[in-house]
C-alpha cells in the first residue's frame, strides 16, 4: 500500500506537457514587441532627424534675417540699412517754390515772378559704418549743378575728416540748410563769405551733444580747420569747382555752446563762436554780383569806364575774413546774430586798393504756436494732416541787416552810378509749418541805398514782398 501511495505521488509531481498553442501565441507576441520597439527606435530617429532639420532651418533664417537690409519710408526720407546698421543709403530731398513781388527802386529789373529757387534730390549715407557721404546735385533754374559731394571719416565725434565739395565753416546762416531757414532768403553777412568750395576739413564736436551731423554746432565745442581751394564771396562763377590759382584758403571756426549739460535750461541754446579765413584772391571779379532778397543787383565789381585802364577788377592779393557768431534759442524765442569784415587786395591795371567791407545782422522770432524754436527749425506739435485737427506752427520773425563797401572802391573799381555803397534792409516773416514736410514763408522787406545813382544820388528803396512753399522729405 505505502508502495502505490508513493508512486501515485510521484506521478502528481510530473510537470504538465506544454500547450502548443500557447507557446506559438507567445513566440508572435515577443516578435510583435520586437518588431514595435524597432519601428519606436526608427521613429525616434526620424524625429530627432527631423528636429535636427528644424533646428538647423531655424538658425539659417535667424542669420539670414541678421544680413536681411531693411527697407522703410516716412516724414525723414526713404532709406535702406544694413541689418547690422554699418551700411545706409539715405533719399531725402526738398523744392522751394516762390513768389516775388518787387516795386520801387529805379534801377529795378527783375518783373514779378514765380520761381523754383531750389529743387535739390539728396543722397547721403554710411558705408563700413565709419565712412559718411553726401551727394546733392540742384536743379533750379533749368540746370544742373553740383552743390555738394564729400566723403566724411567719422571713427569718432571728436575727430572727423571731411573730403570734397561742401561749404566751408565760415558764416553762422551760410552753415544753416536752406530748409531751415528763418526767412526766404541769407541776410546781408553771407554775401561776404564763400558759397561752397573743394578741400579738406579736420573737424569735431566735443563734450555733450546732440547733433552730430550739423556742421554749425550742437555741443560744448565745435572746432573746423580746412584748406580750400579759394572762392569770392557768396556765388563764385563756377560754384567752386575748379580752382582759379595755385594759392589756397585757410579756413577756421570755433563755437561753442557753452551751458550745455550742466547750466539751467534757459542757458542751453546759447551759442557763440567766431571763423576766420585767410588766403590769397587771383582771379576776375567781373562777374561777381551782390543782390537783393529779391534777387535784384545793387552792387558789382564793373568799373566805370577809365582812359588808360581795363575794363576789368582783378583779385590779386590777400584776402582775409572775420566772423563773430552767436545764436540763443529759449522755449519759442529764437535770436541770431553775426557779423563779418572782409579785406582783400584787387588791382585794375596799374592801380591797386587794399578795400574792406562789412555786413551784419540781427534776427529775432517767436513760434505762437508755443513750440521750440531751434537753428534746425520748427517741428509741429499738432501737424496738419488728412483727417486730422492739427493746424501745424505758426512763427513771426524779423530782421535787421546791412551791407558797406569800401569807398575807396569808387570810382576805380566800381561805377557809383550803378552801384551802391550801402544797403540796409529791414525784414519781417510769417512761417507756417504744416507738417514735417510742408511749410509756407511770407516775407516782406524793405531795402534802403547809398549811392548808385547818377551824379552822386542813392538808388530809390526797394520793397520786396516774397512767399515759399516748401516741400521737404
Amino acid at each position: 500500500m505505502a508502495g502505490a501511495l508513493l508512486a501515485g505521488l510521484g506521478a502528481a509531481a510530473a510537470p504538465a506537457a506544454a500547450d502548443p498553442d500557447v507557446t506559438q501565441r507567445i513566440d508572435a507576441l515577443e516578435q510583435e514587441l520586437a518588431e514595435l520597439k524597432r519601428q519606436l527606435a526608427t521613429k525616434n530617429q526620424a524625429d530627432e532627424a527631423k528636429a535636427k532639420v528644424e533646428e538647423e532651418k531655424a538658425k539659417a533664417e535667424e542669420e539670414k534675417a541678421k544680413h536681411a537690409p531693411v527697407v522703410g519710408a516716412g516724414s525723414e526720407g526713404f532709406y535702406i540699412k544694413s541689418a547690422d546698421g554699418e551700411n545706409q543709403l539715405h533719399i531725402r530731398g526738398y523744392t522751394q517754390f516762390d513768389f516775388r513781388a518787387v516795386a520801387g527802386k529805379e534801377s529795378d529789373t527783375n518783373p514779378s515772378t514765380f520761381a523754383f529757387r531750389r529743387i535739390r534730390p539728396v543722397f547721403e549715407g554710411t558705408l563700413l559704418k565709419y565712412i559718411d557721404f553726401k551727394i546733392m546735385p540742384d536743379f533750379a533754374g533749368g540746370s544742373a549743378t553740383l552743390f555738394d559731394a564729400y566723403t566724411n571719416l567719422h571713427y569718432i565725434d571728436e575727430a572727423m575728416l571731411e573730403l570734397g565739395k561742401f561749404k566751408p565753416p565760415t558764416g553762422l546762416e551760410r552753415l544753416q540748410s536752406p530748409r531751415n531757414l528763418l526767412f526766404l532768403e541769407r541776410a546781408f553777412p553771407t554775401e561776404l563769405v564763400p558759397n561752397r568750395d573743394l578741400g579738406v576739413q579736420f573737424w569735431g564736436i566735443l563734450g555733450e551733444h546732440t547733433n552730430v551731423t550739423s556742421p554749425a554746432g550742437g555741443g560744448l565745442l565745435t572746432y573746423q580747420f580746412g584748406v580750400f581751394n579759394g572762392s569770392p564771396d557768396n556765388t563764385s562763377v563756377n560754384n567752386g569747382d575748379t580752382a582759379t590759382s595755385n594759392s589756397k584758403e585757410i579756413v577756421g571756426r570755433l563755437f561753442t555752446q557753452p551751458f550745455v549739460g550742466w547750466a539751467p535750461e534757459f542757458l542751453k541754446g546759447f551759442g557763440v563762436g567766431v571763423a576766420g579765413t585767410y588766403g590769397r584772391q587771383e582771379q576776375s571779379l567781373a562777374s561777381l554780383s551782390f543782390k537783393t532778397s529779391a534777387m535784384d543787383t545793387f552792387f558789382t565789381y564793373n568799373p566805370a569806364p577809365a582812359k588808360g585802364l581795363p575794363a576789368t577788377v582783378m583779385g590779386e592779393g590777400p584776402q582775409n575774413r572775420i566772423m563773430p557768431q552767436a545764436y540763443f534759442y529759449y522755449g519759442p524765442f529764437g535770436f541770431m546774430t553775426e557779423y563779418v569784415v572782409e579785406s582783400d587786395r584787387l588791382t585794375r591795371g596799374p592801380k591797386n586798393v587794399f578795400a574792406s567791407n562789412s555786413a551784419w545782422q540781427v534776427a529775432t522770432s517767436w513760434v505762437l504756436t508755443g513750440e521750440n524754436a531751434s537753428y534746425d527749425g520748427v517741428i509741429p506739435r499738432s501737424p496738419l494732416l488728412l483727417g486730422g485737427e492739427g493746424l501745424g506752427a505758426l512763427e513771426i520773425a524779423a530782421r535787421f541787416h546791412e551791407i558797406s563797401f569800401d569807398r575807396d572802391l569808387f570810382p576805380l573799381f566800381s561805377n557809383p552810378n550803378t552801384s551802391a555803397r550801402r544797403a540796409r534792409a529791414i525784414t519781417v516773416g510769417l512761417n507756417w509749418y504744416m507738417n514735417r514736410n510742408l511749410k509756407v514763408q511770407f516775407n516782406y522787406e524793405r531795402t534802403l541805398f547809398e549811392g548808385g545813382a547818377p551824379n552822386g544820388g542813392n538808388m530809390g528803396s526797394e520793397d520786396a514782398f516774397l512767399t515759399r512753399f516748401q516741400l521737404a522729405f
